[in-house]
């Protein structure tokens, strides 16, 4: 079963290690150390949950109701145009510049956040769901949920990681110059993927 488990591993942190809206949101949460451990066992659920589902076969649902995807969609990039926004906005705001008050934000609404980043992103059903069920289809039995489960490993350390990580890059952002050039980035990456997002739709 381990090399189902390996294979699982290294496909679900492919997918899962790139700059986007979700790893964005948890790297700057990391920075200022909010709410650290409660975001990314958020994402890691999150990304299990989703894992399951693609393995389990929901994949093939998905694939099949092309409607219900181009809802999601469009909700999709019109959240991620707004966050690109704020964070613009935030990158040119005193007040947002500071490690302290970086994202001086309550539990629940950064939760908040995090679900709507997670799960009005299509590309998280399109890698979970789809593309990583479809890859664990060439498995059977215990192997499959092998795959699975490494694919979910993957997701674990890389959040966690993600988020306590950051730390590292505290004095680096001790200048509020560098909090303001990862809020352009992180507004320039939702601007880009809400335009991925619209393209794929009608285009």
């Amino acid at each position: 079963m381990l090399q189902p488990a390996v294979e699982g591993f290294f496909l679900g942190a492919s997918l899962i290690v790139a700059i986007g809206a979700q790893n964005a949101f948890v790297l700057r949460q990391g920075l200022a150390r909010r709410h650290v451990f409660a975001i990314a066992t958020f994402c890691f659920l999150a990304d299990a949950l989703l894992i399951a589902a693609g393995v389990g076969g929901l994949g093939s649902l998905v694939q099949a109701m092309p409607s219900v995807l181009f809802v999601v969609t469009l909700a999709g990039a019109a959240f991620l145009a707004a966050y690109g926004a704020m964070a613009i906005r935030r990158a040119f705001h005193a007040a947002g510049l500071s490690a302290s008050g970086a994202a001086e934000t309550r539990l629940a609404p950064a939760l908040a956040t995090v679900a709507a980043l997670t799960f009005l992103n299509p590309h998280v059903y399109l890698d979970t769901v789809v593309l990583l069920g479809s890859l664990s289809a060439r498995h059977a039995g215990t192997a499959r949920l092998a795959f699975g489960l490494g694919a979910m490993f993957a997701s674990c350390v890389w959040f966690y990681a993600l988020g306590y990580g950051a730390r590292l890059l505290a004095p680096l952002f001790a200048r509020p110059v560098a909090w303001q050039a990862l809020d352009i980035v992180i507004g320039l990456v939702m601007f880009a993927i809400a335009a991925s997002l619209l393209w794929q739709a009608f285009g």
